[in-house]
């Protein structure tokens, strides 16, 4: 059973993997936190809550209630009767009125997840079975219901949060704040790892010490952000990769997020995830109901690997989707960073033919094919061919691609319109505006107002004549501008601040219908590079553009950062040309294949133009990616090296579900002279079982050897007894 209740002492013990989460009736109204962390057998811990201390439980020492409420440790705190940390909900009734007091009603237990209306969530499958909990909650002054809903996945350490609100009032209600999960902390003694940079230097990882007082990271720019993720780990001090007690949580959201962190007066911590309260309101009319987007926990006893490696599971099992979610994805070749706006039918054309050659399997398309688009200031949301570029049209050029032998991608940017279109002049009140204000301008375009179906139609109807025309099997969707003056011209004033989360529930309206009436076609999300890389969108596309930075040094800490969350098979990742775009570092080939394919691997350059030598190596290059992809979807991902602490070498593996074999990748950053090899212990192994490493079939040595011992990794040499700044190498472990 994942999900039991104790009647007597009234509470509910939710069993994962190797996770206990229980919480109680207190003097059957209150809800309160009892425990979370590693399994134990008991039914019920309640004496945790201390309610046998002073100031005691309201009914036997009502004088002191507020007191009470300002120490309990509540599983969902509400604003304005006494609890002065941090709430989860603060609701303004039709009075002005924000005080609101939920109460225990009920509870049901079922197998099974329901789905979120809307809203991108994860979902049990026979491989992974689930049970949930919902425990109905009431303020009975307001009559305001909140569903309290519940997920465990019992096959791994993971258990998901949600919540339903219902006005049973006969008066509206607004919400204010609506977080959807909170989680208290017996103590004040944990670190706080967020993932965090800007746009080229996205989810660097950093870990700072709580302290009194709060700390959060948030987005209010309409997306999750390059600068802050929707991930926090909060874990011992002394946690690493392999140790301590982590607990990792991940917002299942595209807009704005606030997660935070209150260590109180009495060493206390509280955590609270959700939709960002800022410049946020939800009317709630008699009989509405508004439903909050899904809190993902995972629990660790063995440090951050052990969590990575749980949430890339339930990643790719329980919230990817459609039919590649266990395939190798097309190796494509994008004309971004190849051509940028200058291209040409028979540009492409060239550049597929050498592609073709070389065993690269789809031509990507990127900005620039439509309206009159010769730079980024002109015709976003004219989705319609500009026949002057390519000439013949899209579907000739698709046809000369595809008898070559590939695949053709196509790049749109749906949410967004530029002031020079046909479509803005048309209809400029379709652009998210405040009346009266100038509209503030990024990358020359403005936001579409997605809250509005009337927009998202028309788009769709224009991508659907691209889509219907021609044989696209892979759509870049980009985003590369955030929200400022948010006002919509279709929403009444008492609405307006609802048009944050409208925009997100439009976005993935129009994201759902493109999946569903075209399931062939493989999605990859893309915002400025990694402004979206979230679980929002994951469940919609099996992959994000990691970031527009492809120098394969600076990839290191950007994928390192990723990976604490989200699947490795997730990251788009390409061999870029150099000098790189981004950074203007120069590093070998080998290298920029080595660390793509941890990724998805593809290439974003002019292979008519680059080196010989570098278009000889882009076959072997393949055909090595093809070899171990199959670890990198499946396998176990191990951290090894942390560029954020030796910015010497990085290093990292995959393992296989079974140990029958792994795949170890090193990067040598900086060449030290006068340096023996590098010692590393490597990770995951059967210790019992004897591996061999491929190119040295005649060695075996133990898992446990190779894992505790450990093996001698030679500084790379790059020839003229010069070290190799930027060399890499791959060993492949074979059980024997």
């Amino acid at each position: 059973m994942g999900i039991s209740y104790n009647e007597e002492s009234r509470s509910f013990k939710l069993t994962a993997k190797d996770t206990v989460y229980m919480l109680a009736v207190i003097n059957g109204e209150y809800l309160g936190h009892v425990y979370y962390g590693k399994k134990v057998p008991d039914e019920q811990l309640n004496y945790l809550m201390r309610l046998e201390e002073s100031p005691f439980t309201p009914e036997r020492n009502n004088r002191d209630r507020a007191v009470y409420l300002d120490t309990t440790p509540f599983e969902y705190p509400c604003f304005g009767i006494g609890d002065y940390r941090e709430s989860a909900l603060k609701v303004m009734d039709s009075e002005g009125m924000s005080a609101c007091d939920l109460r225990y009603v009920s509870h049901r237990i079922y197998e099974g997840k329901p789905a979120l209306e809307g809203l991108p969530a994860t979902f049990a499958t026979e491989k992974s079975p689930a049970e949930t909990l919902e425990i109905t909650m009431e303020d009975a002054h307001e009559r305001l219901t909140a569903v309290l809903v519940y997920t465990v996945f019992e096959e791994l350490d993971v258990i998901t949060r949600s919540v339903r609100f219902v006005n049973g009032n006969d008066k509206p209600i607004k919400l204010t704040r609506a977080l959807s999960a909170c989680v208290e902390f017996d103590t004040d003694k944990m670190d706080m790892i967020t993932l965090n940079g800007s746009w080229a230097r996205e989810r660097h990882m950093e870990r700072c010490r709580l302290h009194v007082g709060k700390q959060l990271i948030d987005s209010c720019r309409g997306e999750s952000s390059h600068q802050n993720n929707p991930f926090v780990a909060l874990c011992e001090h002394n946690a690493d990769e392999d140790r301590g007690e982590v607990y990792g949580f991940n917002f299942v959201y595209s807009g704005n997020f606030v997660a935070e962190a209150e260590v109180t007066q009495h060493a206390k911590t509280r955590f609270l995830m959700g939709i960002n309260p800022l410049d946020f309101e939800w009317l709630l009319e008699p009989g509405e109901s508004f439903t909050a987007p899904e809190v993902v926990m995972v629990y660790s006893d063995s440090g951050l690997g052990k969590m990575s490696r749980t949430f890339h599971d339930l990643y790719r099992e329980n919230l990817i989707r459609g039919e590649y979610k266990d395939r190798r994805r097309p190796i494509l070749i994008n004309n971004w960073e190849a051509t940028y706006f200058g291209f040409t039918s028979e540009k492409l054309l060239d550049i597929a033919k050498e592609a073709s050659k070389l065993g690269i399997e789809m031509l990507v398309m990127d900005d620039g094919w439509f309206g009159h688009r010769d730079s980024d200031n002109s015709s976003l949301g004219d989705w319609f061919v500009y026949e002057k570029k390519l000439e013949g049209g899209l579907s000739a050029l698709v046809e000369k691609v595809n008898a070559l032998g590939m695949k053709f991608g196509i790049w749109f940017e749906p949410e967004m319109v530029s002031p020079d279109s046909e479509l803005y002049k048309a209809h400029p009140d379709w652009a998210i505006q405040i009346k009266g204000r100038d509209l503030t301008l990024c990358r020359e375009q403005y936001v579409l107002d997605y809250s509005r179906k009337e927009v998202r139609d028309y788009v769709y109807d224009m991508m659907r004549k691209i889509l219907d025309n021609a044989n696209i099997e892979y759509i870049k969707w980009d985003m590369n501008r955030q929200l400022t003056e948010v006002g919509s011209n279709a929403l009444p004033k008492e609405r307006q601040r609802e048009l944050w989360h409208r925009y997100v529930l439009g976005v993935y309206d129009l994201m759902g219908r493109l999946t569903s009436d075209y399931p062939h076609i493989l999605l990859e999300n893309c915002s400025g590079g990694g402004a979206r890389f979230d679980a929002g969108m994951l469940y919609f596309s099996p992959q994000i553009w990691c970031s527009d930075d492809t120098d394969a040094i600076e990839r290191l800490k950007i994928q390192h950062g990723t990976s604490m969350c989200y699947p490795c098979s997730a990251m788009g990742a390409h061999v870029s040309d150099c000098p790189n775009h981004t950074v203007g570092r120069n590093t070998p080939f080998k290298t920029r294949g080595h660390v793509a394919m941890v990724g998805t691997f593809g290439y974003e350059l002019d292979v008519t133009h680059i080196p010989q030598e570098d278009r000889d190596a882009i076959p072997g290059q393949i055909e090595e990616f093809k070899k171990y992809n199959p670890l990198v979807r499946t396998g176990d991902h191990y951290r090894i090296g942390n560029m954020f602490e030796d910015n010497t070498f990085d290093a990292w593996m995959f393992v296989a579900k079974d140990k029958s074999e792994a795949m170890f990748e090193f990067v040598q950053v900086m060449g030290r002279p006068n340096q023996r090899s590098r010692r590393i212990r490597l990770k995951g192994l059967d210790p019992d079982a004897y591996y061999y490493e491929e190119s040295r079939p005649e060695e075996t040595f133990s898992g446990a050897a190779l894992m505790n011992a450990g093996i001698n990794v030679a500084w790379i040499w790059n020839g003229d007894g010069i070290y190799g700044d930027f060399s890499s190498k791959i060993l492949h472990f074979v059980r024997k």
